[in-house]
C-alpha cells in the first residue's frame, strides 16, 4: 500500500527535474492507470503531469511535499482527460450474459477497452491496488468519485487533503467516498492482497498451462480452470463461463494447432500473465494475445478462475515482449 504523503518538503527537490521524474514516474503511472484504465493513456498523462509541474515549479512554496503536489496535478490532469469520455470496460462489465458454446463471436473496436499494465512499470508495493478486477470496477465510478476513492483508500490521504486537491470540501469528499464504496460493495470488489511470490504449486500450474497451449491439449487446459471460470477477450464482446464453454471456445475458435502457440511469461496487474504467439505462414511466431490470469484456492492447490485475453499486439511492446519468435522456438516444459 502507498504510504501517507509526507508534508513540509523543501522546494529544493524541484531543482533536479530529471531526478524528480525518475523518482515519481512509476507511482504516478499507477495512479493515472487506475484513473484511466489504459496503460497508453497513463503514460501520456504522466508526461502531461510533469510538463505542468515544470511550468508551475517556480510557484511551489513547499507547504506540502513534492509528492503530494505531483499527485494533485496528476489527479486533475486525469479528471480533465476523462471529461466526456466513456468508461473502459472488460466484456464482463458490459452488462451482458455469458455466451453459450457455438454462438457467433462479435468484435467491437469502437469500445475503448480496459488495458492491463505491466508489473515492471509500477512499484512493488502498489500491485495490491491495480488488480485487473479492481481497476475494472473503478471504471464504473464517475471520474470524481473514482479520484476520491483512490486518494482516500489507496493513497490514504485525509478528507481535508483530498478536498484541497479537488477544490471542494471535506464533507463533499466524504459523501463521494460513501457513494463510491456503495457502488464497489454492490460489485463485491475491493483491493486484493497480492502475494509477493508464487508458491511451487502455483508455478507448476503455470508451467503446465504453457505446455498445454503449446500442445493444444484442450482437456489439460480446462482441467486447470475452476468449475465457474470466466474467459473474456476484448475486443470480442462475448465472454464465457465454465469449463465446457471455454473448452469449446479454445477447441473451435482458436486458429492454432499443436506446436503453434508458444507463450512468454510476464506479469500484469499483480497477476501472472503470458504473451501468446501464433505460428505464421512462414513458420515464425507473431503476437496473438496477452493473457492475464487470476488464480484462486490455497497456494498448495491452486486453480485459474479468470483469464482476460487481450487481442492488442501493441501490448507486447509495452510489456517488453519480443516482436516475434523464430520458427524453431520451443517453450520450456513443466518440471515433473
Amino acid at each position: 500500500m502507498t504510504s501517507t504523503p509526507r508534508v513540509g518538503a523543501s522546494p529544493a527537490e524541484l531543482s533536479d527535474f530529471p531526478a524528480l521524474t525518475e523518482r515519481y514516474s512509476r507511482e504516478l503511472l499507477a495512479h493515472c492507470y487506475r484513473m484511466s484504465g489504459s496503460v497508453h493513456e497513463a503514460e501520456d498523462l504522466v508526461q502531461e503531469t510533469f510538463l505542468r509541474a515544470w511550468k508551475a515549479s517556480a510557484g511551489f512554496e513547499g507547504r506540502s511535499s513534492v509528492r503530494t503536489w505531483l499527485y494533485r496535478i496528476a489527479t486533475n490532469v486525469c479528471l480533465t482527460n476523462l471529461e466526456g469520455r466513456p468508461r473502459r470496460p472488460l466484456p464482463t462489465g458490459l452488462g451482458t450474459d455469458d455466451q453459450p458454446a457455438g454462438d457467433a463471436l462479435e468484435q467491437d473496436h469502437e469500445v475503448a477497452w480496459l488495458e492491463p499494465v505491466p508489473d515492471a512499470a509500477v512499484l512493488v508495493e502498489q500491485r495490491d491496488s491495480i488488480r485487473l478486477a479492481f481497476v475494472a470496477a473503478l471504471q464504473h465510478l464517475p471520474a470524481r468519485q473514482r479520484a476520491v476513492l483512490i486518494m482516500r483508500d489507496v493513497l490514504r490521504w485525509s478528507a481535508a487533503e483530498v478536498a484541497e486537491a479537488l477544490e471542494t470540501t471535506p464533507a463533499a469528499v466524504n459523501s463521494a467516498l460513501q457513494r463510491a464504496h456503495a457502488q464497489m460493495s454492490a460489485r463485491a470488489l475491493t483491493q486484493d492482497t497480492v502475494e509477493p511470490d508464487l508458491s511451487p504449486a502455483q508455478q507448476h500450474l503455470l508451467e503446465r498451462y504453457v505446455d498445454a497451449f503449446w500442445r493444444k491439449d484442450v482437456d489439460q487446459i480446462v482441467s486447470m480452470l475452476t468449475a465457474e471460470a470466466v474467459w473474456e477477450m476484448p475486443p470480442f464482446t462475448s465472454w464465457f463461463r465454465g469449463r465446457a464453454n471455454i473448452a469449446w471456445l479454445i477447441g473451435n475458435e482458436c486458429p492454432g494447432g499443436s506446436r503453434d502457440m508458444p507463450m512468454i511469461e510476464t506479469s500484469a496487474n499483480g497477476q501472472p500473465a503470458f504473451g501468446l504467439y501464433m505460428r505464421g505462414p512462414g513458420g515464425e511466431f507473431t503476437p496473438f494475445q496477452l493473457q492475464v490470469l487470476e488464480m484462486t484456492g490455497p497456494p498448495e492447490a491452486p486453480g485459474i478462475r479468470q483469464v482476460a485475453a487481450f487481442f492488442d499486439p501493441r501490448l507486447f511492446e509495452v510489456f517488453g515482449l519480443p516482436a516475434s519468435l523464430p520458427a524453431d522456438h520451443v517453450p520450456t516444459g513443466p518440471t515433473p
